[in-house]
């Protein structure tokens, strides 16, 4: 069910404190990827989930990336994210090399540079919402910005549903409480792979309008991994992979004229 109060939040909750750090602050990328390879199996089994790419994300800008079943979307997504290993190449957020961390390096990135919005939302059950918001910096012993949290929650109008656990929302609500999670830690960069898969049209809308209003009002850098073109037409630029490999990209989108690229890159 919609939340009436939501598209207003957006709009009249009190003003945004001082719009999140980017990368290092110097025009440099919020993420980009060098030669990025990944090979399942081997020989005449090979697959190359990707294939030599090279791609920029840049900072305070929304950018969607699209394909085919198979072309590598969420691959790139996990990779540059540092979820998985590259078979080879290089891949950076911000300035920091994802290749060159440990593992307790990855996980100090993950928690505090880079946010995650999942299709399954990943909250977890046994938590109320403000506990799955404020998570990965109780696990850190990190201090909870108040004014931040206060702020997150109402523009995403969830205020009221704080003390609910995952079973008692909806899926636009769960996914509200997962938006929140994303930014609490103010990260340079949010990785969205397909947020409204499981979403109806009214409340995808409601997270994207959120999405886009993030990067307009707040400066944040997303990547969102999506199929639908009505999606992708939220971002600032849109990203196209095909057999593991940048096959185009179009700036200013609109879904019918994403609709006519797949269309293009299909034939």
């Amino acid at each position: 069910m919609q939340d009436n109060a939501y598209q207003d939040n957006l709009h009249t909750a009190s003003a945004a404190p001082t719009a999140m750090t980017t990368g290092s602050g110097n025009g440099s990328p919020a993420a980009h990827a060098l030669d990025l390879c990944k090979t399942y199996g081997t020989g005449q089994a090979a697959v190359h989930a990707l294939d030599g790419i090279n791609v920029v994300f840049e900072q305070s800008r929304f950018t969607a990336v699209m394909g085919p079943s198979g072309s590598g979307k969420s691959t790139l997504m996990h990779c540059m994210a540092g979820l998985d290993n590259p078979t080879s190449g290089r891949s950076f957020i911000g300035g920091v090399e994802v290749g060159g961390l440990n593992d307790a390096g990855l996980t100090r990135l993950r928690r505090d540079r880079v946010g995650f919005i999942f299709q399954a939302f990943n909250l977890v059950p046994t938590l109320t919402a403000a506990e799955n918001v404020t998570l990965a910096l109780d696990l850190a012993g990190k201090k909870v910005d108040k004014g931040w949290f206060d702020h997150l929650v109402g523009r995403l109008g969830i205020a009221d549903r704080l003390a609910s656990k995952p079973s008692e929302l909806s899926g636009g609500q769960q996914q509200r409480v997962a938006c929140a999670r994303a930014l609490i830690s103010r990260p340079e960069l949010v990785f969205a792979d397909e947020p409204t898969g499981n979403l109806d049209s009214m409340a995808a809308g409601e997270i994207l309008s959120f999405l886009r209003m993030s990067v307009d009002d707040l400066g944040q850098s997303i990547v969102m991994v999506t199929h639908d073109p009505r999606a992708a037409a939220y971002s600032d630029r849109v990203v196209f992979l095909g057999d593991g490999k940048v096959v185009g990209e179009m700036q200013q989108p609109t879904a019918d004229s994403v609709l006519e690229r797949i269309r293009t890159l299909a034939s």
